[in-house]
């Protein structure tokens, strides 16, 4: 799945939008915005695969949003303003869509991403999961580096300004200035998901998995945000025996 979001300032733009990535079967959209500051946040703290942008909006534009990040997603524009694509494709984006935008136009488009997506994942198995050597990492934790067994981690809390890791073999979390997204990105997909905003979990430590929350092996029940209860399902579905 290529995770998403939409950023629009008009709201029946953005509920189009939305509405035509909810009908791309390999797209999921993790949340919309109305203003590009809003979205930097969200980027700090996910990891986002693809960005549906509007060039034309108050405060910070497409543009401007693009070249404020060091590290950047795909990005497809989505304009009323033919104008801006030259520099658009400058900034490498993935397409430029013109208002109003056919379905059959905006899935061409999912398809170059798609496509770019599955070339960048070259250092990834064929399942779509990242190859890791070893089965340990190091963090900076009150200036030496620690230790951590992927296998150890049963879950993962992120807070403001740094994270927790819990860990089966130590009573205390080991606290981390590190950030939520830059964690997802290093932890192998085939031994954890995120499943809110605020954690990430060991598979191998979930006990029971409700509507609204999992349930770990330590006895501890953590919430699924909305956006990534599909995460969830579709994690089950493999897994579960009828």
């Amino acid at each position: 799945m290529i995770n998403c979001i939409a950023i629009d300032d008009e709201p029946l733009a953005l509920e189009l939008l939305e509405d035509n990535i909810r009908q791309v079967p390999y797209l999921n959209l993790v949340d919309k915005f109305s203003n590009a500051i809003d979205a930097l946040r969200l980027l700090k703290e996910t990891s986002i695969d693809l960005v549906f942008l509007d060039i034309q909006m108050p405060g910070l534009t497409g543009l401007q949003f693009i070249q404020s990040l060091t590290t950047r997603p795909m990005f497809i524009l989505v304009t009323a303003y033919e104008k801006f694509a030259l520099e658009g494709f400058n900034l490498n984006v993935v397409d430029y869509l013109v208002k109003p935008v056919s379905l059959d136009r905006f899935i061409r488009a999912c398809n170059k991403a798609q496509e770019l997506y599955e070339l960048r994942k070259g250092g990834d198995t064929g399942d779509g999961e990242k190859k890791y050597e070893g089965d340990y990492f190091f963090i900076n934790v009150d200036y030496s580096l620690v230790k951590v067994m992927y296998s150890n981690i049963i879950y993962i809390e992120g807070l403001k300004d740094y994270t927790k890791i819990y860990l089966s073999d130590n009573s205390k979390p080991v606290v981390a200035r590190l950030s939520m997204k830059s964690l997802e990105d290093e932890l192998p997909d085939a031994m954890f998901l995120r499943i809110h905003k605020s954690y990430i979990i060991s598979k191998n430590f979930i006990a029971s998995v409700k509507k609204s929350s999992v349930l770990l092996s330590n006895k501890t029940e953590l919430p699924v945000g909305d956006n990534y209860k599909e995460r969830i399902e579709q994690m089950v579905r493999r897994k579960k025996f009828d």
